[in-house]
């Protein structure tokens, strides 16, 4: 926690009128770059507590503020900002408490229907009234879904997901693909407000309300993608059935509201479901394979089986071939999440290359493991007759088993994990990563990670032990942290 955020906060704080005696606590961040604080009184103080942020962006907090007023004057349920600095970084904002829709539906599923119209017509009002008058100079950062924009996202999708994932396609032709695309998007109508991430994690419930937050990108846009970002959101996991009510609510609502736009409306809604989808991936490449954020990784194998199921359903046209390409590998894709032991402890084992993928993300939450570097240890893929072998074939094997470096390493290595284990399973954690890297990824790490395994299940029977290697596996088979 930043010592010049807490002073400047103070500032504001005091400047705002509000007690010296206040606890911030450091809020956890999620797929932006803003940082999160609440703010807690002392009792009695009303408000009891308020929400503090900070962010570089000036242009992205100008279109917060701006919106936030425009909304406010409409009666749509936004937290007000109760005061700023005067360049724009930090806010004091009204705290909505911890509880989403997202969250909710995790205990009351039964109500999904009844919360999600609730706040299709709130979307409606959003659309509608909410791009009436308001101040588009300040939107950040277009004002207006266009083909640059779309483009934008069409290729953080391709250099975020498809590139990492080292998926096969003609780049001329994907981009060629991508302009058709882009085309048919446009070719709707674009003059309702875009908020461009409804989705259930941006829904708080408070006072028995709906509220929403992270409005600061939106924009003057079509009115298929804010519902599909809602409908379609891949960790919501909504039914088939449940989409189906939600989107003939919407058009109920829709025509009351503004007649005639039904048929506008559905002209493009499948392929506007493939936009925000290959959106979405991107956004989870990003923040996952390259920052590793645990949430992103864990919701990759959510979205390609997404992905698998809407081109059963609604195929892509035939004439994006190469995206058609693409997202077929995608789908076919077996990304898995390594499984979790509900009663114990779960070691994954992994292998990789320092020159390659790098160092395996911790998708778990745990934050990380130990990491063994074996590139002090003799090199086999030096030796002529070793180097097309790999850590799991006996010459190899046979080796690496002979050298008495490598043997020492590999002592020194286990009292480490097994104090780890132990320690682990007297706190009861449920996770622990052990990664083991070398230069190319397929001699000694994995010569080490599968002896470690062997001996790590043969000594504590009661924890699931998971290996992957992650330069010699099944080029098909991706598991999440590369």
């Amino acid at each position: 926690m930043s010592a010049d955020h807490i002073h400047n906060l103070k500032e504001l704080l005091r400047e705002a009128g509000h007690p010296d005696r206040s606890q911030i606590i450091p809020l956890p961040t999620s797929g932006s770059n803003r940082n999160y604080y609440r703010v807690v009184f002392p009792e009695n103080n009303i408000p009891a507590s308020l929400i503090a942020s900070y962010n570089n962006d000036v242009r992205e907090n100008i279109a917060q503020y701006s919106f936030t007023t425009h909304f406010i004057s409409l009666g749509i349920n936004v937290p007000e900002i109760y005061a700023r600095d005067r360049n724009y970084h930090y806010f004091l904002m009204q705290d909505l408490g911890d509880i989403t829709l997202f969250s909710l539906l995790n205990n009351v599923r039964s109500r999904t229907i009844e919360y999600y119209k609730n706040v299709i017509d709130d979307l409606v009002k959003f659309q509608i009234q909410g791009i009436k008058n308001l101040n588009l100079d300040v939107a950040y950062p277009v004002k207006k879904f266009n083909m640059r924009s779309v483009m934008w996202d069409l290729n953080y999708f391709k250099y975020y997901f498809v590139k990492p994932l080292n998926i096969n396609f003609d780049e001329n032709r994907l981009e060629d693909n991508f302009f058709e695309m882009a085309e048919q998007l446009l070719s709707t109508e674009t003059n309702y407000f875009n908020y461009r991430d409804f989705q259930s994690r941006n829904i708080m419930v408070h006072n028995y309300s709906m509220w929403y937050i992270d409005f600061q990108g939106g924009r003057q846009g079509p009115l298929q993608y804010d519902l599909i970002s809602l409908l379609y959101q891949v960790r919501a996991n909504l039914s088939d059935d449940t989409r189906k009510v939600l989107y003939n609510h919407y058009i109920e609502t829709l025509n009351n509201t503004l007649p005639g736009k039904q048929e506008m409306f559905e002209k493009h809604y499948t392929d506007f479901i493939y936009f925000r989808l290959m959106q979405v991936m991107g956004a989870y490449g990003f923040r996952g394979i390259f920052q590793r954020k645990a949430h992103f990784l864990q919701s990759i194998p959510m979205a390609i089986k997404s992905l698998s199921d809407l081109m059963q359903k609604s195929p892509l046209s035939e004439n994006l071939s190469e995206l058609n390409s693409v997202l077929k590998q995608i789908s076919s894709l077996d990304y898995h999440i390594p499984p979790e032991n509900d009663k114990g402890l779960t070691i994954q084992i992994n292998s990789f290359s320092y020159k390659k993928k790098g160092i395996p993300a911790d998708i778990t939450g745990n934050g990380g493991g130990h990491v063994f570097d074996c590139r002090s240890l003799p090199n086999p893929g030096r030796i002529t007759g070793l180097r097309d072998y790999t850590g799991l074939q006996k010459p190899v094997i046979n080796y690496l088993g002979d050298q008495q470096e490598v043997s020492e390493f590999l002592r020194s290595t286990l009292n480490i994990i097994e104090q780890s284990i132990s320690n682990y399973q007297k706190r009861k954690f449920s996770n622990l990563q052990v990664n083991f890297g070398c230069t190319g990824g397929r001699h000694r790490s994995v010569y080490c990670a599968s002896t470690i395994a062997d001996y790590i299940r043969s000594k504590f029977t009661d924890v699931i032990v998971k290996v992957n290697h992650f330069e010699i596996d099944d080029s098909n088979q991706r598991t999440v942290g590369v």
